[in-house]
C-alpha cells in the first residue's frame, strides 16, 4: 500500500514551482524584448516553464483527497 502524499512537502513544492514559473515569465518577457532576441533560448524557456505549470497542477491534485477513499 502506498503511503499518503505529504500534503506540508507538496505545498513547499508548490511555492518553489510557482517562484521558478513566475521567474520564467519575467525572464521569457526580457529575453523577448530584446533587440537580438534567441528565439531558441525563446523556446526552451517556454517549454520549461509548460513543464513547470503540468507539475503544479499534478501537485495541486495530489492535494486534493481521494473520494473512493
Amino acid at each position: 500500500m502506498t503511503q499518503p502524499p505529504d500534503p506540508a512537502r507538496i505545498a513547499a513544492q508548490l511555492i518553489e514551482l510557482r517562484t521558478e514559473h513566475r521567474d520564467l515569465d519575467d525572464a521569457i518577457e526580457r529575453l523577448a524584448e530584446s533587440i537580438q532576441a534567441d528565439e531558441l533560448a525563446v523556446k526552451r524557456l517556454k517549454k520549461r516553464k509548460l513543464r513547470i505549470k503540468d507539475m503544479i497542477a499534478y501537485l495541486e491534485n495530489q492535494l486534493i483527497p481521494d473520494l473512493d477513499a
